[in-house]
């Protein structure tokens, strides 16, 4: 396997392009490498993600012998279990929801965390509440499940689990801002029609993990709004 400066661990091939492009625009020469397990989300869907915690520990050390400077989670549902790995590891380890959690707190106190899988929807609504407690301001979080998108995005079609998740969102009332849980979601940003603020986490994940594998940020616009 060849080295890179930064490692990105993903549970579908899908997020591979997305997550390319943004490197293309926003951090060009950035050392980068995917590793793709679809097998950590499907366990940590039927178990809990305490399941492949030892899993998860053991990817992140191949990815430290094989030279990773930091590593970068984009599967929310592992988030917690990956960051709780870091000390193990040995270098930064980010979830790419952390830096849109922040945002999401900082724009406003009722804060809507959707998302396509239910096992997401627990470590996302913790991830939300600790980055309220940091920053020291209420968060009334509510978490919706979008009932039905997941089995699209499973049958390979895109285009329909995201029409689904921009119609959920566009419903959502009593919000200040809504939270797409999962990087498969940010493209449904794009779709919704409403005047609630909407954040999604790729752009500014990686940008955080970047700076974490020591790259500089080259006048890229990092916002999560």
């Amino acid at each position: 396997m060849s080295t890179a400066d930064l490692v990105l661990l993903h549970t579908s091939p899908v997020h591979v392009p997305v997550f390319d492009a943004l490197r293309d625009a926003d951090h060009p020469g950035l050392g980068m490498r995917h590793l793709v397990d679809e097998g950590l989300l499907a366990r940590a869907r039927a178990h809990g993600p305490a399941a492949v915690a030892d899993a998860v520990a053991g990817t992140l050390a191949g990815a430290v012998a094989d030279g990773a400077r930091a590593v970068l989670c984009t599967c929310s549902t592992l988030g917690g279990v990956a960051e709780r790995a870091a000390g193990r590891a040995g270098v930064p380890v980010i979830r790419v929801d952390r830096p849109m959690a922040a945002a999401a707190v900082a724009a406003g106190r009722r804060i809507a965390v959707v998302a396509a899988v239910e096992s997401t929807l627990a470590p996302s609504v913790d991830l939300v509440r600790d980055e309220a407690e940091r920053a020291g301001r209420p968060a009334e979080i509510r978490a919706l499940l979008v009932e039905g998108a997941w089995a699209r995005f499973e049958a390979g079609d895109a285009e329909g689990y995201l029409r689904a998740v921009a119609r959920f969102v566009d419903g959502v009332r009593d919000a200040d801002v809504v939270m797409l849980a999962q990087v498969s979601m940010a493209s449904a940003r794009a779709l919704v029609t409403t005047s609630v603020p909407v954040l999604d986490g790729p752009r500014t994940g990686l940008a955080a993990a970047a700076r974490a594998a020591g790259h500089v940020l080259r006048g890229a616009d990092t916002s999560s709004g």
